[in-house]
């Protein structure tokens, strides 16, 4: 029996893999979304989810407890004005986990472990219907011109 087993230790050292869940904590709040292998998500997932829990109240407290473990100052900001407003209304579920496939060197299975309320999702979108837009004025003009060329 498998008893008080409480996390996966991603068979690495202690100093390791706190370092390294502490490097991918940080990232998924850089970027919002990160390529990583299932077992390293479902860890880190945990530690940021609690984060954002942490961040929803903007306390000198809470932000020393985060900044334990963000050393970057401009993420923890973000993490405290951008991120954990988003999710005010949110009582958990702030990630998701989606499925890539397998790596090719070892089978490892990877994932996407992003943020459920993506900013970057809204500036894509925008960009592409700005782009959408641009080439319809574009069709317009070309299309004006032709007319204008026949019937002269």
């Amino acid at each position: 029996m498998n008893h008080k087993i409480g996390f996966n230790r991603l068979s690495r050292k202690s100093n390791h893999r706190k370092a390294m869940t502490r490097n991918m904590v940080t990232s998924i709040f850089k970027y919002e979304r990160i390529k990583t292998t299932k077992a390293k998500a479902l860890e880190v997932r945990r530690k940021a989810e609690k984060m954002i829990t942490r961040a929803k109240v903007d306390s000198v407290h809470n932000r020393r407890i985060i900044a334990k473990d963000i050393a970057d100052k401009a993420i923890l900001v973000k993490l405290f004005t951008d991120i954990a407003p988003r999710f005010s209304k949110r009582n958990g579920g702030y990630t998701r986990i989606l499925k890539l496939g397998r790596r090719l060197g070892d089978a490892a299975e990877l994932v996407f472990l992003e943020l459920v309320e993506r900013k970057e999702k809204e500036a894509k979108g925008k960009k592409k219907k700005e782009a959408k837009e641009g080439k319809e004025v574009k069709e317009n003009k070309e299309t004006k011109e032709e007319v204008k060329s026949a019937n002269t």
